[in-house]
Order: C-alpha cells, then structure tokens, then sequence
C-alpha cells in the first residue's frame, strides 16, 4: 500500500485527504481494523517515535496516550503500586501481574485521566492480552503497536463494533532524513530530529549540588524525549519513570510550568487517603468519576459537594478538601523531575516547580539570567543540568 485515503483533513470541510510516503516508497503501517482519520495517524507517528525513543534509552517497554498532537502522559513498564492501581482504577484487575508493557499503558494513561479522554494510544512493544484488556475499558480513538497477539486482537476486535482503529507498524522503518509540510502553499524542509537523548547529554550540571541517582538520570531522558514530540513551548514534570504533567503549546514559559506543574499536583492529590475514600455511587463511570475528582480537588469544589449537587455523585457529602491540607500533603511530593524545551529566561519557573516537589531539572540554558535561575535552584538545593540543545517541535 502505496497511499491511504483518509475520510477527511483536520476538519470535515478539508477534503481531499489521504498519507503517502514521500520517495513512493510503501507506506510502513497496516491497519488491522477500523479506518484512521488524519488526526490520528498524526498522533499516531508522533507518539510511535515517543515510545521508540524511550525504549530505546531506558532499555524498558514504553507507551504513550496522545490527544492533539501532544502527549497527555508516557512512561515505561515499571510496575504499579496498590495506590496507582486505585488511582489508575485498575484495581478490579489482576495489576500485580501485568506485563511490562500493560503497566506502560496503565501509568501513561492514569496520569492525567482527563486530558487522555479518547487518546490515541503508542507501544513500543507487541500489545499482548493485558494490554489489550486495559484498552478496552477506555474511551479511546485508537492504538498503534509493532504486533498484537491473537488474543489482544480479538478483544481489540470487540471495541467499538469491530471498528476500533488498530495500526500495525513496521519497527524496522527509517523516514527519509528531510522532512517536508506545506503551510499556505509555502513548503517547509527541515532535517529530522533526530537527536539522541543519553546520559552525555545531561552531564553539564551547573548547581553546586551535583548528586544526580541513575534513577533521576532516568527521569530527565523521559522529560526530554516527551518534550521531542510535545508542542512547543512546553515543559515536562515526570516521577518514577513516568510523566505526571505536561504543560503544551504555551506562549510564556512560566505558563507551561504552571500547567504542567498543577497537573503533576492533581496527579499526586489524587493519592491523598481524602480522595481515594470520596463515597462514589456504584452507577457513575470512570470518566464521571474523573471529572468530580478533578473539579473537588480544585478551585471549584463546590460544584460537588454543595447541597444538591453532592447527590449526583456520592452517596454521602464529602468534607470540602481545604487549601491547607491540600498543601500538608503537596509537601510530601518530592524528587520530582522537571525538562523544558528551551531555556527558563526567569527564576519563577523555578519557583513554581519546587512548590510541586521538583529536585532535578534538564534544560537547555543560554538565558542572559542563567545565573539567576542557578542561584534559585541552589537555594533549593535542586541538580540542574543544562542540555545546551533546544527542543522545539511544531
């Protein structure tokens, strides 16, 4: 298969649409079932080239959960914890055994169950029955992988009426090293980026505290590598080898740290006992469940527990979650690790990120207030590296 027409672009009014290979060369996917928009295949590669990469420099199976062309979560297959099952609701399936890859997916989409509403989903590795099973119970357009089992196949095939997009890729597939996209008739070509994200590249430590664990060494290669693929400007907070908030496509820095970094914050206020105890009715959904977790745990939380609206959702009002002891518990996130695609021009970002627990930073430097920005990390006590290589990506 040469070419693919697809239903429509973007929109539905943007037509005619379809993918090739540029050189005519056959197209390195297959699809098993279901028929991707343009929309998808562009997450779908987007997120293909993630978790390849993160395979790739970590050694552990990856997976990612796209929305709109930027990741709402990625991580590698560590295993989870009883709390993350809870959080992750996974908790009624069998997580203290699931494969590798299946708790990639797991972590990937559990951390920010909102943005990931009806993600597109990337596998480093083949998707195999425990993944498949994870899939199915989610609200999702669809997932790319090298293979599939026969049985993540036929529960895959129950999705959606047997229309649940599925995309086999070729894992031996190398682009061409020029890349081309056409805005307003104009065409662009660039070379790829194709920069590798390894442990030389976060040597420079320029804090007085140098102490970087091969873990946190981990933790900034995730950042980075999520940054690649995420839309500029952006900024990557990740924990335990996965990411816990992405702040995208933002044109003030600081407004990418912020967002990034009250995602992480919603990611970690969801483990406090006070959440995981809300008295939900057994007839809402996962994804009303989500959707009062994030309002109660936020500014608006009367939208839940007042009067009249807390019989919505619970079978007894809940205590409102007070600023204070949000922040009690806020305290207790540490060893966060925080990338930026280019550099902190200001010290707030740094402000802002030690408020949700981050010790070690991956950025770029080159600011004319570098020196400012290290003077705030050392006060702190933060490892910070700088990268000297930015990582746009539009």
């Amino acid at each position: 298969m040469k070419e693919l027409e697809l239903k429509y672009g973007c929109n539905p009014n943007q037509k005619p649409s379809k993918i090739y290979e540029s050189t005519g060369a056959e197209l390195p996917i297959k699809v098993l079932s279901g028929r991707p928009g343009y929309i998808n295949f562009l997450d779908a590669f987007n997120g293909w080239q993630l978790v390849s990469n993160l395979k790739k420099a970590t050694g552990l199976p990856a997976a990612t959960s796209f929305k709109h062309v930027s990741p709402a979560g990625a991580s590698v297959g560590l295993p989870l914890t009883e709390t993350l099952a809870k959080i992750y609701w996974v908790e009624d399936m069998d997580w203290q055994n699931f494969s590798p890859i299946a708790c990639a997916y797991a972590r990937a989409r559990g951390a920010d169950r909102m943005s990931s509403f009806g993600d597109f989903i990337s596998l480093s590795d083949v998707c195999d029955k425990d993944t498949a099973l994870l899939i199915k119970r989610e609200v999702s357009d669809g997932v790319i992988a090298p293979g599939y089992t026969e049985e993540a196949l036929e529960i895959l095939g129950q999705k959606k009426k047997g229309n649940y997009n599925v995309i086999q890729i070729d894992p031996a597939y190398v682009p061409n090293p020029i890349e081309r996209k056409e805005v307003f008739g104009i065409t662009f070509e660039q070379g790829r980026q194709e920069l590798e994200i390894n442990d030389e590249l976060i040597s420079n430590i320029v804090t007085e505290n140098k102490e970087l664990s091969e873990e946190a060494k981990r933790d900034m290669k995730i950042a980075l590598i999520v940054l690649k693929y995420t839309q500029s400007n952006s900024v990557c907070f990740v924990k335990d080898g996965q990411a816990i908030g992405v702040g995208a496509g933002q044109q003030s820095r600081v407004h990418c740290t912020r967002l990034a970094g009250q995602k992480a914050d919603n990611w970690f206020l969801r483990q406090c006992p006070k959440v995981l105890n809300l008295p939900f009715k057994d007839t809402i959904t996962r994804a009303e469940r989500d959707n009062a977790i994030d309002v109660y745990i936020g500014e608006e939380y009367m939208d839940v527990v007042a009067d009249g609206n807390w019989q919505k959702t619970f079978t007894e009002q809940p205590s409102v979650f007070t600023r204070e002891e949000k922040r009690a518990w806020l305290d207790q996130l540490t060893d966060v690790t925080l990338g930026s695609d280019a550099f902190f021009p200001f010290s707030d970002n740094i402000e802002r990120a030690y408020k949700s627990g981050v010790k070690y930073i991956a950025e770029p430097g080159g600011s004319v207030r570098d020196d400012a920005v290290i003077d705030t990390c050392n006060k702190y006590n933060m490892v910070m590296a700088f990268t000297g290589i930015r990582l746009f990506h539009h």
